[in-house]
């Protein structure tokens, strides 16, 4: 009997309170989704999702992405998420695991550039293992080259995020701070709060 991946998930959670989704795991499409969520939880950050064997594997980015090569992202690596959580946006109740307001700040399907290497081959799941992610972008704010690359080992080890340097690289552009509205309903974080509060 396999492991359910997303048992942690449900366990936090009391949907009851919570409008989050409970979530299926599912198999998912021919083209794999990424999401960027804007999370001001205890302390402002970015939740980075892979949808990947049918969930998304998830990290928390407390300085969300960049576009400039040269900056490397810390990525605190969180529990497996619903498929159906890159569509989540509203507000998590204060007394709840992750309270505060959800905004989805970027979503779109993501390739994984390591399966097109005739050299390497790694499925997301493989490169995952392996703590060596590469994946292309076609988000509506974010899109080209990311790297995402283990440095820890041990129960909860760290990661860095990296833009790769492509066309899409930019270090003049600071999205996190001039991007931010909702790339799904185009509201901003006091909106969300204020319609879904």
């Amino acid at each position: 009997m396999s492991r359910d991946p997303l048992a942690e998930y449900r366990k936090k959670r009391d949907f009851g309170r919570t409008t989050e989704p409970k979530g299926k795991r599912r198999s998912g499409k021919k083209n794999p989704v990424f999401v960027i969520q804007k999370h001001d939880a205890t302390n402002l950050h970015y939740d980075l999702r892979f949808e990947v064997d049918g969930v998304l594997k998830s990290w928390a980015v407390p300085k969300g992405p960049s576009t400039d090569p040269r900056e490397k992202r810390l990525a605190m690596p969180t529990e497996d998420h619903p498929l159906d959580y890159a569509d989540f946006e509203g507000v998590i109740p204060e007394d709840e695991y992750g309270g505060g307001t959800v905004m989805v700040w970027d979503i779109g399907p993501y390739r994984n550039l390591r399966a097109d290497k005739d050299d390497d081959g790694a499925t997301m799941g493989e490169a995952l293992d392996e703590g060596k992610v590469e994946v292309a972008l076609a988000g509506k704010k974010l899109k080209g080259g990311y790297l995402l690359v283990r440095i820890g080992k041990g129960k909860k080890p760290r990661w860095l995020l990296r833009k790769l340097d492509d066309d899409a690289a930019d270090a003049r552009r600071n999205p996190t701070s001039t991007e931010n509205k909702s790339a799904r309903t185009g509201r901003t974080m006091k909106q969300i709060a204020k319609d879904e509060g």
